[in-house]
């Protein structure tokens, strides 16, 4: 039997009453997260993006809310959920996925490094000071000539007594002048392993890159190492082959998976706005057929997206997340937050490029987030070699 009166009516963008699967406690992370992002980035995120910067104090601000490392536990680290992380992760990308970025770099990448391979005096060391954001760490992985094949690194850190020498370059790495410490990966005779290198360390240099339409409220740089010096132990001593910087990789794109529905979700709702108030040929340009069609495929993607992140959040709670359901979710989220970005723009016509509208902000941030953490292309293929057994990369 069916009861009218109990049945709510559905929300504009969250039709599928994804609110309500959220507990207490995951609301109270959102809402905390959505007041920053509403108070601190959205007031000053469009200079950000057009003066290409973002300023270093955001990183102590993101530490006293508990967002660095958050989905840590001990050392400073709260120790949440990884639904929790996640939300907070598509509030954070809402405001700019720069922000996101920042956080993720640091909790996901250069924090978790540390906390999954590091020995406990690494953790001691540098964990509680990078949870609250005055310790701000980047992640070495990506080469020049080596990004979706990181198994060709160059870099490369031989024995020298009791020392390891560094040298090589790294490239379009978050954080990277902004960083206090680089956790930089590198071949050796034993494998590729991890390191720590303080950003003091003689013989290591970082520049930025310039000129970038994308992501531009975020700092992205070159580092270079010339006969850098390390003592045995900057090595994460349990991180030993191509297992260590994937590992953390993956937990990356854990956060991507949601944050993109975070960008997604403030493009829908601009086009949504706009649609009710501009005004063409003596009606609003939402009561035309071509932009409800718009409308409604933006937010039937916009919510299947939030409800597979918020399945696959659960899954990792419960333990149950391979890294194959990682590349499903940050194929599919980021291709549709996309397209999402894209549809909004034509609906906000040529104010959809201005910066006076958030849309245009986001649909470029999505073309890098797009190639990050592993490109569309090579997630197909780790999907396609998992339901075919075939490997195709090669």
């Amino acid at each position: 039997m069916t009861h009218a009166s109990a049945t709510r009516v559905p929300d504009a963008v969250d039709l599928l009453g994804i609110d309500a699967l959220l507990s207490h406690e995951e609301r109270l992370i959102r809402d905390t997260v959505r007041g920053f992002v509403r108070d601190r980035v959205l007031p000053n995120v469009a200079r950000w993006f057009e003066e290409g910067i973002l300023p270093r104090e955001l990183g102590r601000e993101l530490g006293a809310l508990g967002l660095l490392g958050m989905h840590l536990e001990g050392y400073g680290c709260p120790g949440a959920s990884a639904v929790a992380y996640g939300i907070a992760c598509m509030e954070l990308d809402a405001g700019d996925a720069g922000v996101r970025s920042f956080c993720s770099v640091q909790g996901s990448l250069a924090m978790y490094a540390i906390y999954r391979w590091g020995s406990e005096e690494q953790k001691r060391e540098y964990l509680p000071s990078m949870a609250r954001g005055e310790t701000i760490g980047c992640f070495g992985l990506t080469e020049p000539d080596f990004g979706s094949n990181p198994a060709g690194m160059r870099a490369f850190a031989r024995r020298d007594g009791s020392d390891w020498i560094l040298n090589g370059t790294k490239l379009w790495i978050t954080n990277g002048s902004l960083a206090d410490v680089a956790i930089v990966w590198a071949n050796t005779g034993e494998g590729i392993r991890g390191f720590i290198v303080p950003k003091q360390t003689a013989g290591f240099t970082s520049s930025d890159i310039h000129h970038k339409i994308s992501l531009r409220a975020s700092i992205t740089s070159e580092l270079v190492f010339t006969d850098c010096r390390l003592p045995d132990s900057a090595m994460l001593p349990l991180a030993k082959g191509l297992a260590g910087p994937l590992a953390c990789l993956n937990e990356a794109r854990f956060g991507i998976i949601w944050g993109t529905m975070g960008s997604a979700r403030a493009c829908y709702e601009a086009a949504l706005e706009y649609a009710k108030t501009r005004v063409q040929f003596d009606k609003p340009i939402g009561a035309f057929q071509l932009t409800q069609q718009k409308l409604v495929n933006m937010a039937l993607e916009l919510n299947k997206g939030t409800l597979l992140a918020l399945h696959l959040g659960r899954m990792k709670d419960a333990g149950q997340l391979h890294s194959t359901h990682v590349s499903f979710g940050k194929l599919n989220n980021v291709r549709e937050a996309l397209k999402i970005a894209r549809e909004a723009r034509t609906i906000l016509g040529a104010n959809g490029v201005t910066l006076e509208y958030p849309v245009i902000r986001h649909m470029n941030n999505l073309e890098s987030v797009l190639t990050y953490e592993g490109t569309s292309e090579v997630h197909t293929l780790i999907l396609g070699q998992h339901i075919t057994g075939q490997a195709a990369f090669a």
